[in-house]
């Protein structure tokens, strides 16, 4: 969800602006994804980069996590949609992990749009968590080496459960994938749209699956 920073700039306005426009977005998109034959989503909220910018700027996008689960989590559990956050928690503030537990709790029976929020997330990350996850059990006796396989691997991810994405989006101009679900994007359709996040909107949304099904998907077969 690349460009909210920008959207802001452009408008002169504080780039704490742009996440909020883009947190509408999110909503927004939220609302309409199922109508548009979209049974799961997982939108990239803040990396595990992110850190590097700027004590405010960062401050700003944890707390509007914590004002938009607030604000919208009885519309999520009206739609039923089932979310949870992948990442690594554990130095995520207090107040933001708390959050995390109240959303994922309310919303646990949700039997609609899965909705996985990467927060603190970093698809390196999650590769060595895997790897560490597996060599733990093999320490523990309940693995060996040999019984690794893609299958016993994908259960250690923080994805793990749902299916492999079929379309991953990039906006804000930019033709990189930033170290996002970098295991489960193998066989991803790839759309780079040149349009800031806050400007994306359902029917771009639709487009982008009007183009995905036109799209011949191989798998590595003739």
């Amino acid at each position: 969800m690349d460009g909210n920073g920008r959207w802001a700039v452009n408008r002169g306005l504080p780039r704490i602006a742009g996440h909020r426009q883009g947190a509408q977005v999110v909503h927004d998109i939220v609302a309409t994804a199922p109508a548009a034959g979209v049974s799961a989503l997982t939108v990239f909220a803040f990396s595990t980069e992110n850190w590097k910018r700027s004590a405010d700027e960062v401050g700003s996008i944890l707390h509007l996590f914590v004002t938009t689960v607030t604000k919208w989590l009885p519309d999520l559990v009206t739609q039923r949609v089932r979310v949870r956050v992948i990442g690594e928690r554990s130095s995520l503030p207090p107040d933001v992990r708390t959050a995390v537990r109240v959303i994922e709790t309310q919303t646990e029976s949700g039997d609609g749009l899965h909705l996985n929020v990467a927060l603190n997330y970093g698809g390196r990350a999650e590769i060595v968590h895997a790897a560490r996850e597996f060599a733990t059990a093999c320490a523990a006796g309940r693995a060996t080496p040999e019984s690794l396989t893609e299958s016993t691997f994908e259960s250690n991810l923080w994805l793990r459960g749902e299916k492999s994405p079929d379309i991953v989006i990039r906006t804000g101009g930019e033709s990189r994938v930033s170290n996002f679900l970098l295991w489960e994007m193998a066989y991803a359709e790839f759309f780079f749209l040149d349009v800031l996040w806050p400007d994306f909107t359902p029917d771009a949304l639709n487009d982008v699956i009007r183009m995905f099904r036109k799209r011949n998907r191989r798998f590595g077969g003739a």
